[in-house]
């Protein structure tokens, strides 16, 4: 189930403002093929964005501009190997897309149109020659891409008909193509999700599966496309769930990160390489104690990034095995590399400084930009490590500043969502500060399940969801509480997605929390799967269907144990969620009130799996801080 990197969807939901100096963002971070320079969207935190291009010696500015004559919003940064820009504009107005390339020093307000699409579309990605650009595009879209977004009205002949996203290829230096023109080159039945180039040009390596794109990525094979004819062969039928499939530089591997992954865009696991030609899939990292979360190759061999534990490191391959040359704070959780591997970049930042790009030689990025270095920090943070079961269990202690340490003090814990994902720094808390501003300590553990230690690590709970990973919360707890000035009377737990099944779930287990906040929960595995847009997610966890399986499903159901539930829950869903039909909230908040316990159910209009329009945020930063501070308020 779909949930950022950070906590969970109530995170986003109640970010805040309060932080006391703007903040520049780096968005769409790309590295030029020499490793001299980079391109990324920046943003001063007045609503105004610009593509800016920096050196990487220095981070000095070698231009910038704004494509967009009117509103627009810009992504898919990516240079050619002469060093050509693209970028993707989007009129969400216009309901168009402009794939647009653009030279350093010339003409400003944008450069050469080379196709508009009429819906969607991303990740655009030149041809090894440079003179073609491939790109992703659902033509007439109906919803924003992934299960997340708000859904379409589910009226008329249900499951019948759904978006495609497909592969087009452009010739970067032809006429700009109408968006009548834009004929897609995968055929219409296949949703493709990732690709790589082949080093020749001739074809592509992509995840796809057919059907409906927000249910199978879960299934997804790996496949190659001919970038003539557009003709689909498979390459291997992988028994994790895959992304970043790269193709080696001598074109005789494909590279990619299999694992157990709860959401498409939440990626985790080893890395794993096949023959281009099919074969049987080799683990390439198996056993490690750390998870990969991003992927690419140069021609230096297979470069990516990891999470062990609290930290976020660098991943180069060599004649001589794996090695992890620098250690960073966070960012993104991503790096742009050079073509030949030798020069990276990315953007971080943890809990207590803001955002940065890092860039230089692999063994010593070095920070390039200093937009933010007066940033205040507005907490404190300390990683906090368990022992539970036999596991070494990490997580995240956020502070208010300047907290008193003799006082006693409430604390929150947010559960992530996935729950293949994991809690990383973000400067502010990633949406905490609103509870930090309250006074409230604020606790994210990282239980089994999670990212960051491996993945016998994340496939710990599968058939098992909120059983050892309610234990490692517990415990973690209890960690936090011999360290920080934790009052155990004042404890509140929150959650959104997987996090919040969590939250629901623990009301029916413990009598711990004295007040709970569920967003986009399930709390029926049973009528949640015959009801769920994306039910092929279920099946690597529980590993057989609800018909052929139904006791599993039922033996972690919050409704099958709700006259044990005693906490006051606080429970929010998207009208028009995939992910979590608001059916699940509607049922469990039922049988609250059958059992007497004190609630309330907010359904937000035309919200997706998670709130989004501000103006619905701004309520549910509201009813979320009322709610625990009538129940975790110090008694007077």
């Amino acid at each position: 189930m779909r949930l950022t990197l950070t906590a969970a969807l109530l995170l986003a939901a109640t970010a805040t403002s309060a932080l006391a100096a703007p903040i520049r963002s780096y968005g769409s971070l790309t590295l030029s093929a020499k490793g001299d320079r980079i391109a990324t969207v920046e943003s001063g935190g007045d609503g105004k964005s610009a593509i800016t291009i920096r050196s990487v010696r220095d981070g000095k500015v070698l231009d910038s501009f704004n494509p967009c004559a009117t509103a627009c919003s810009l992504s898919g940064l990516t240079f050619a190997p002469d060093g050509t820009l693209a970028y993707l504009a989007r009129s969400r107005e216009a309901g168009t897309v402009t794939l647009s390339t653009y030279r350093a020093g010339g003409t400003k307000g944008g450069g050469h149109t080379v196709a508009t699409v009429k819906g969607i579309a991303q990740t655009p990605r030149f041809s090894p020659d440079g003179k073609r650009i491939a790109l992703l595009v659902t033509i007439g879209a109906a919803k924003e891409a992934g299960a997340a977004q708000a859904g379409v009205r589910q009226v008329g002949e249900i499951g019948e008909k759904s978006d495609e996203q497909r592969l087009a290829v452009f010739d970067v230096s032809g006429a700009p193509v109408a968006p009548d023109g834009v004929k897609p080159l995968s055929p219409a039945d296949r949703y493709i999700y990732e690709y790589d180039w082949t080093p020749d040009g001739a074809g592509f390596v992509v995840t796809s599966a057919l059907g409906n794109g927000d249910n199978n990525w879960w299934v997804a094979t790996l496949d190659a496309v001919d970038a003539t004819t557009g003709a689909v062969r498979n390459i291997a039928k992988p028994k994790t769930q895959i992304n970043a499939p790269r193709v080696s530089a001598d074109g005789r591997n494909v590279a990619y990160i299999g694992g157990l992954m709860s959401d498409f865009g939440s990626v985790g696991g080893d890395i794993w390489s096949v023959p281009l030609a099919g074969g049987e899939p080799a683990n390439l990292t198996p056993k490690a104690d750390y998870t990969v979360t991003s992927l690419d190759a140069t021609t230096g061999g297979l470069r990516g990034t990891t999470l062990r534990g609290a930290d976020a490191t660098l991943l180069v391959n060599s004649t001589i095995g794996w090695a992890r040359p620098a250690t960073f704070a966070a960012g993104d959780g991503k790096a742009a590399w050079s073509a030949d591997g030798k020069t990276v970049a990315m953007v971080v930042q943890d809990y207590t400084h803001a955002p940065a790009i890092f860039a230089g030689p692999a063994t010593a990025p070095v920070q390039i930009t200093h937009d933010n270095d007066a940033v205040p920090a507005t907490l404190t943070a300390r990683s906090i490590t368990w022992k539970n079961d036999g596991f070494n269990v990490q997580g995240w202690l956020l502070s208010p500043l300047n907290a008193d340490p003799a006082k006693k003090a409430a604390m929150v814990t947010i559960v992530h969502g996935g729950p293949s994902a994991a809690n990383v720094p973000s400067f502010g808390g990633g949406g905490a500060q609103a509870l930090l501003d309250r006074g409230y300590y604020v606790f994210l553990p990282n239980p089994r399940g999670s990212y960051g230690q491996g993945e016998a690590f994340t496939a710990a709970n599968k058939r098992d969801f909120g059983g050892g990973d309610l234990r490692d919360i517990l415990t973690g707890i209890d960690a936090v509480e011999k360290v920080a000035p934790i009052d155990d009377a004042r404890l509140g737990l929150t959650g959104g997605s997987y996090g919040g099944f969590m939250a629901m779930w623990a009301n029916t287990q413990t009598n711990r929390f004295k007040a709970i906040v569920a967003g986009a929960g399930l709390s029926n595995w049973v009528s949640y799967y015959g009801t769920n847009g994306i039910d092929q997610w279920m099946l690597p966890f529980f590993g057989k269907t609800l018909y052929d399986d139904r006791k599993a499903y039922e033996d972690v159901s919050a409704v099958n144990f709700i006259k044990n539930a005693k906490t006051p829950t606080f429970i929010y869903v998207g009208e028009r969620d995939i992910e979590v039909p608001p059916t699940q909230s509607i049922e469990y908040w039922h049988g609250l009130k059958d059992m007497g316990v004190p609630t309330s159910l907010v359904i937000y209009p035309e919200e997706g799996h998670g709130i989004r329009n501000p103006v619905n945020a701004a309520d549910l930063r509201a009813r979320t801080l009322a709610w625990f501070d009538k129940y975790l308020g110090e008694k007077k």
